[in-house]
């Protein structure tokens, strides 16, 4: 940007803390009509509570201590809330980190997508439930026609977040702050959902301030890149200066810790064929979504998971990835498909299948030592894993299982280890605890 009208949005020596504890000192930056702005940094760095206080949405006790917000020319970090209601959503769009919490889980997809284009005067109450299936559809949303009918715990993770970004550029509004808008996308929507603010840039003029943890993301979107760290703006400058010749320390470890970014394949141990441990053959699930229509979820899926190996599940959101794991450790029935031993057949009744997929009090018998670790079904909101005993029986376990005589119970489950906190009593009759772990086992 070459000159102050060409300014969209000036951020000055702001300060912001919750209570008396400083959270940011001292941000300075700028962002032009059309440019996309990123900023990135760990967890905790003051990339959200910087975004939030732009848009006078500190949450808690988080105020700003000092500085100056410009938009558009106008002073607004001092605005009323109903000065605010005039240019949020309007001219300054949100696209929020979580959407689990962002959307009213009693209220159906198309009904809150239609309530945001009344507020904003955009249609009236009849045309509004028509326009929403549009924005839906414009967000890369598959049949939005049935997903406008839906409650927000019937779409996916990915879809949710898809529904915000609609609803963040609904108004065509001049700036986008989209705060870690891709962090629950799969890779390919991510770059259909990017390219969709790409193309609303090149459309209307607006601008993006992205945060982001995701260095691959702010590279190749990104025409200028602010790093932070402790609260403070640690580097900043154009893409290509930031990737190709970083300053700062925190930077280069940044840069080195991307994976997108950094060179040379990962180096895995060599891992010896084993038997076959699950196998799922035509495994089908179809789901319900009112008026009698039906989603189908799981088609025909196959797939084997050897002993002492890593199986990835790979697909875009709605792709049955969750569905098909949930199947696997009967958190889920199958409407047709077989799977084998040791989970037993899946005609199961429900309440069998529970007793199969705990498998509690068997557990309580054996030592730890006993026990070893065979396989994890990986999904990071209720991770499970297979424990096999000496005589090749397997128990599927989550955390908070009961396991061995002596108090122990399952305290975390990773991609390839499980962690187990077990209680014992020391020489002078104190009662202790300590963790022991079981990893998968590595061929070498």
């Amino acid at each position: 940007m070459s000159t102050t009208e060409e300014q969209l949005l000036s951020v000055t020596d702001l300060q912001i803390a919750y209570g008396a504890e400083p959270a940011v000192s001292g941000v300075s930056f700028t962002v032009g009509r059309g440019e996309v702005v990123a900023v990135v940094g760990e967890s905790g760095s003051g990339k959200s509570t910087t975004a939030h206080a732009i848009l006078g949405l500190l949450a808690g006790s988080g105020h700003v201590t000092g500085g100056t917000v410009e938009f558009e020319g106008e002073q607004i970090d001092s605005y009323s809330d109903r000065a605010w209601q005039r240019i949020r959503g309007a001219r300054i769009g949100l696209v929020p980190q979580d959407p689990t919490t962002s959307l009213n889980p009693v209220t159906r997809i198309g009904d809150q997508v239609a309530e945001v284009l009344r507020i904003h005067g955009l249609a009236d109450r009849r045309k509004a439930r028509l326009d929403a299936v549009e924005v839906l559809e414009r967000a890369g949303i598959d049949r939005p026609e049935i997903r406008a009918r839906q409650y927000p715990h019937e779409l996916s993770g990915g879809m949710r977040q898809r529904v915000l970004i609609g609803i963040a550029l609904v108004a065509n509004p001049a700036l986008v702050i989209a705060d870690e808008p891709t962090s629950a996308l799969d890779v390919t929507v991510q770059r259909r959902i990017l390219d969709h603010l790409d193309e609303r840039i090149a459309e209307s003029g607006a601008a993006v301030l992205l945060i982001t943890h995701d260095l691959g993301v702010a590279a190749d979107r990104a025409d200028r890149i602010l790093v932070m760290q402790g609260g403070r703006i640690v580097e900043s400058g154009r893409t290509a200066d930031i990737l190709d010749n970083p300053r700062d320390e925190y930077t280069k470890k940044l840069l080195s810790s991307a994976p997108s970014l950094s060179s040379g394949p990962v180096v895995r141990p060599v891992r010896q064929d084993t038997s076959p441990l699950l196998t799922l053959t035509g495994i089908t699930k179809h789901f319900n979504v009112g008026r009698g229509s039906s989603i189908t979820a799981v088609n025909e899926v196959s797939l084997t998971v050897p002993r002492g190996q890593t199986v990835s599940l790979v697909g875009e959101s709605g792709s049955g990835k969750s569905t098909t794991a949930r199947i696997a450790v009967r958190l889920e029935q199958a409407d047709a498909g077989t799977m084998s031993d040791p989970f037993r057949p899946l005609s199961l009744k429900p309440r069998a299948a529970t007793r199969a997929r705990e498998n509690l009090s068997p557990l309580e018998r054996y030592e730890i030592g006993q026990l070893k670790l065979v396989a994890v079904v990986w999904d990071i909101k209720e991770p499970k894993a297979m424990v096999e005993d000496a005589t090749g029986l397997g128990y599927i376990v989550k955390i908070g299982t009961l396991i061995g005589p002596n108090e122990g119970k399952i305290k975390a489950i990773k991609p390839a280890e499980v962690v187990i906190e077990e209680s014992f009593v020391d020489f002078y009759g104190a009662k202790k605890s300590q963790e022991i772990s079981m990893k998968l086992p590595v061929e070498q």
